[in-house]
């Protein structure tokens, strides 16, 4: 009788163990029983990390969003943080399968990557994004806006674009660029 408990409990944490994983994967995907604002801020999180810095990390995105690709950007907006409206209130409810749900990022500026310049602006920016339920899950399906990416995030791409840059030209320009997002605060 005891052997059956403890074989029971292992059962039971081996099960419990599968289904966690399992319900933290399915509210990711943007279950239409989960509030759209999951997808919104879980996008944001992964944008302000770097996600839509290279093409490799572009596959993270995909579950939150209803676009094949990502545009080429010449600009990258840098961000200090963002705050996803979780109020149904402050949504514009388009229809039961429909929303929009406005971010607001407090700007820092922005880096060209052209030029490898940092155009400081610091200001506060609203963007709208529009959840539609697309294949039975939640997902973003406009707007498509230039990668909003954190400053640590920002300043360790360039330092890492500057070790593997072979032109000491380039070289040059992205160390400027890393002192410059230094003192950006």
């Amino acid at each position: 009788m005891k052997r059956f408990f403890i074989h029971g409990a292992v059962a039971v944490a081996l099960l419990a163990g599968i289904a966690v994983p399992a319900g933290l994967s399915f509210a990711q995907s943007g279950s239409l029983s989960n509030s759209p604002t999951l997808v919104v801020k879980r996008y944001v999180t992964l944008d302000q990390k770097g996600a839509r810095l290279d093409a490799m990390s572009f596959d993270t995105l995909v579950p939150y969003i209803d676009w094949k690709e990502e545009p080429a950007w010449g600009r990258v907006v840098i961000v200090q943080d963002a705050i996803v409206a979780d109020d149904y209130r402050q949504w514009e409810v388009v229809n039961r399968f429909e929303v929009v749900i406005p971010v607001t990022f407090r700007v820092l500026g922005a880096v060209y990557l052209e030029t490898a310049a940092f155009v400081p602006e610091e200001r506060t920016e609203e963007v709208r994004f529009r959840v539609r339920a697309v294949r039975s899950r939640w997902r973003i399906v406009e707007p498509v806006i230039p990668p909003h990416i954190g400053l640590k995030r920002m300043q360790n791409f360039v330092r890492e674009a500057e070790l593997k840059e072979p032109d000491a030209e380039k070289r040059g320009l992205l160390a400027a660029l890393g002192e410059t997002l230094r003192k950006a605060k």
